[in-house]
């Protein structure tokens, strides 16, 4: 099958129960998706498929097959970081880093669904990604920062 993964395309044999994420990590060497819960409890493995998050614990490489998909290594762009990403590092919303990947990874998605999100739009949008260190009052203030709002704003009105 062809991958498509961060723009470039990737021919792969793989088996037909592989996960994306054993595709991702082990035959492609992109390991900033992370293996964690292995079970899409933790999101810690969110890359996007088709623009949308998506767990690649639960995602068999068969049915990525031509779709692109975006991990960590290909948000951003020219030796720039992506806003959501100078975000996490402007408001320190993360601790030991190793949910960040997937943590940026959903806020690019969610944003991109929820362009003017409220506080509880964030809360609830990135509610499928844990940080088992706790920073999550700072990943809503990075993800508020990202859509060009300080927490506390009320949301706009663009109709």
């Amino acid at each position: 099958m062809r991958l498509i993964v961060n723009g470039a395309s990737h021919d792969v044999a793989a088996p037909d129960c592989e996960t994306l994420l054993t595709t991702l990590r082990e035959r492609l060497e992109l390991t900033g998706t992370k293996l964690v819960c292995g079970r899409g409890e933790c999101g810690a493995c969110t890359v996007l498929l088709d623009g949308v998050s998506v767990y690649a614990c639960l995602t068999l490489t068969a049915a990525c097959d031509d779709r692109p998909i975006t991990t960590i290594e290909g948000v951003g762009g020219d030796g720039a970081l992506h806003p959501v990403q100078v975000a996490f590092v402007e408001h320190d919303a993360l601790q030991c880093g190793f949910c960040t990947p997937g943590q940026v990874l959903a806020a690019i998605a969610f944003l991109h669904e929820t362009p003017h999100p409220t506080e509880s739009d964030v809360r609830r949008g990135m509610s499928g990604n844990l940080c088992r260190c706790g920073a999550y009052p700072k990943i809503v203030r990075a993800v508020m920062a990202a859509a060009g709002r300080t927490p506390g704003e009320p949301a706009r009105d663009d109709g």
